[in-house]
């Protein structure tokens, strides 16, 4: 069978069978509704910011309050354990220099989730702003790189999961009043975003670097969200970063379904970018028609798994080069997208095994707003 034989198979069982999410509804509001799906909780809602937030905090009104204030007094006690400073002190200093960055219909959202879940804002707003106090790998492939000549996108999140947010883990799924719909790997009470992918086949992924401290700016997930709203292209969100004012040091790799890619090095100060193929001393080799951020040994074990796989990367290839030891043993949770088709593959930690090593879930956003506008 030839090359483009097995592509055009690829592309038929992507693009037409595994294309539809079949979804279970378990519970409904107004403004959004609570499925499930291959053994995974999909929450989407829509509206204004209000809305959303109270959809959000009613239908995951059971899990919220182990995120928060629960979950957040383990990772406290860990902080001043291995940092020896009080956690909720650096929070409240988070809040007070970013909010007047922060667009003012995410914390209003906030405050909606808490109001419908019955906790209290305060820690609504803690949990999604403690990323920035802790600061993974990703890549994106195109034509020849790719078996189809799809572009695809694959991000690992190696993040505490030590501290079992993977418990809460919920797919998220916004539709946003006069903005763009879009999709999360994300957990009860977030409503920021690390792996995201929108309406118009943007996709992004982040990888943290060093810089705390540097907190006059929107956070990271606030940052994210924002170009997933308002951005359809990688050279928009680029210009947003460009002009938002920033936090800490962050990696990016942004990828969209005209094939365009980008790797980023961002700090407060300056943006740097990588095209396709282009090389940077700080990374080792990187294949044409591929972008790559990674660190260490990790780095390493990936630039030689993408040229062994050059040519003939698929959805599931990708699954297998990103397993230990490209991923961490806090590996929390990876994805791979297909900016093209608008369909993504995910999967979360267990209690006991990263999330290289669990079963993958697919999903298809366009197939989910379908189904939940569906009357």
């Amino acid at each position: 069978m030839t090359r483009q034989q097995i592509a055009a198979i690829i592309t038929l069982f992507s693009g037409t069978i595994l294309a539809q999410t079949n979804l279970d509804l378990i519970a409904e509001h107004p403004s959004g509704k609570l499925y499930a799906t291959q053994g995974k909780r999909v929450l989407v809602v829509k509206g204004t910011p209000e809305q959303m937030g109270q959809a959000h905090g009613a239908l995951l009104k059971e899990l919220i309050p182990n995120v928060t204030p629960r979950t957040m007094a383990v990772v406290a006690s860990t902080y001043a354990a291995t940092k020896g400073d009080w956690f909720y002190d650096r929070i409240e200093e988070i809040i007070k220099r970013s909010s007047p960055h922060t667009p003012k219909r995410f914390i209003q959202e906030l405050n909606a989730i808490a109001q419908a879940s019955g906790v209290e804002e305060k820690h609504i707003q803690q949990a999604n702003f403690f990323p920035e106090l802790f600061h993974c790998s990703g890549f994106a492939a195109r034509n020849s790189a790719t078996l189809d000549g799809k572009i695809l996108h694959a991000r690992v999140l190696d993040y505490m999961a030590d501290i079992f947010l993977q418990k809460y883990t919920v797919l998220q799924v916004f539709i946003p009043e006069g903005y763009n719909a879009w999709m999360s790997v994300g957990y009860a009470s977030f409503v920021g975003t690390v792996t995201a992918m929108n309406e118009h086949g943007l996709a992004i992924g982040e990888m943290g670097g060093g810089g705390e401290g540097d907190w006059d700016g929107i956070p990271m997930t606030w940052m994210l969200r924002d170009i997933m709203e308002r951005a359809k292209t990688v050279r928009e969100a680029l210009e947003i970063i460009k002009s938002t004012p920033r936090t800490c040091e962050y990696y990016y790799v942004i990828s969209d379904k005209s094939r365009d890619m980008l790797a980023l090095y961002c700090t407060p100060t300056k943006v740097e970018t990588l095209e396709a193929g282009q090389q940077d001393s700080r990374l080792p080799p990187v294949p044409k028609e591929m972008v790559m951020i990674s660190g260490g040994d990790r780095a390493k074990e990936l630039s030689k798994r993408l040229h062994q796989h050059e040519g003939k990367l698929t959805p599931q290839l990708m699954t297998e080069i990103i397993k230990r030891p490209v991923a961490m043993k806090s590996n929390l949770h990876n994805a791979v997208f297909s900016p093209e088709t608008l369909d993504m593959w995910f999967a979360d930690a267990s209690l006991k095994k990263p999330a290289c090593d669990m079963k993958y879930v697919h999903v298809n956003l366009k197939s989910i707003i379908d189904q939940y506008n569906a009357k």
